[in-house]
């Protein structure tokens, strides 16, 4: 027999050999980091909205796509342990659901690996996030809520369904830079517009509420305004619990309305989750974070608990009611 011949045979034969071995090597399934400011109960809608559009772009958890979750539970101290983790997983993309300061302890933790922010906290800009919206430079991009530029519109909405508001109280966390803006410039603008007195109350960590509550009563406000931070999620019962126990109409965001505050109002939380799901699509096939712009909410909702202006014995004007979102009775 040609030996050409035997030896092209034997070629053939262990190529044969080899494709069902290499048919049976398992397709790498990218690892999705995702870090929350809050708990797992709190954040489960928020991750469902991103999760149900991955599911629609052909990614499914379990899959071809796996997901490792880390909960701050509103304590900050944790975030900069909490960021390093998915780091040493060598995870594919991480998810930030927790401001600018979370965002920040993960850009920390890693240079290299993509992050995509959900929004909340300052503007990313100005918290040296990011080079600008519309070329963020580095490894994150993602959505900018902006949420500090509200405060002055949150304010007036609050007005609007309580005319006979003078004084505010506002909840605000001093380390977050965000609450801080919105209390020395956006709010006292607005305040002095609308004819308010706003009365600011810092409050540090959990056991500093109830001393709050208390100082707080004793300056008789008729309106309270619970500024946004995971300090004020992971305490929004206890917050909407004091409101409703004073008889304050209140504003905060939208879990804080759910939990029994009066009114919310600010980017459709569920739209911008969703657009979440959109930067994860595309950093997998291949996009660079430095190239995605930062995109800013186009839609906006607001929220009023019916339920809690009757027990606290508010009367929503119609043309307030009207323009609602959506309305819990």
């Amino acid at each position: 027999m040609n030996s050409n011949f035997v030896a092209c045979l034997l070629g053939t034969l262990l190529f044969a050999l080899c494709l069902p071995a290499e048919a049976q090597q398992p397709k790498k399934v990218p690892r999705i980091g995702y870090l929350s400011s809050a708990d797992a109960a709190r954040d489960s809608a928020r991750y469902e909205a991103i999760r149900l559009a991955l599911r629609e772009r052909g990614y499914i958890e379990g899959q071809n796509i796996a997901s490792e979750y880390r909960y701050a539970e509103g304590k900050l101290d944790r975030f900069s342990e909490l960021a390093a983790e998915p780091v040493r997983l060598k995870v594919d993309i991480i998810v930030v659901a927790g401001g600018d300061r979370f965002v920040r302890a993960a850009k920390n933790a890693t240079k290299a690996i993509p992050i995509v922010m959900t929004g909340g906290g300052a503007n990313p800009v100005e918290a040296g996030l990011i080079e600008s919206l519309a070329r963020p430079g580095g490894n994150v991009t993602g959505i900018a809520l902006l949420d500090p530029e509200l405060g002055g519109k949150r304010l007036e909405l609050l007005k609007e369904a309580v005319p006979r508001l003078s004084r505010v109280a506002v909840l605000y966390d001093p380390s977050n830079p965000g609450n801080v803006l919105d209390v020395k410039e956006a709010l006292p603008v607005a305040a002095h517009a609308l004819k308010l007195t706003i009365q600011p109350w810092e409050v540090r960590d959990a056991d500093g509420f109830e001393k709050v509550f208390v100082a707080a009563n004793k300056q008789r406000p008729n309106g309270l305004y619970v500024l946004q931070s995971p300090l004020m999620r992971t305490n929004e019962k206890r917050i909407a619990g004091f409101a409703l126990k004073s008889r304050l109409p209140s504003m905060g965001n939208r879990a804080y309305v759910d939990s029994g505050g009066l009114m919310s109002y600010g980017a459709d939380p569920v739209d911008s989750d969703r657009r979440v799901a959109v930067y994860v699509d595309k950093i997998l096939r291949g996009a660079k974070p430095a190239d995605l712009p930062v995109e800013q909410p186009t839609k906006f909702e607001l929220v009023i608990n019916l339920k809690t202006a009757k027990q606290i014995g508010v009367t929503i004007p119609q043309k307030v009611l009207g323009r609602a979102d959506k309305v819990i009775k």
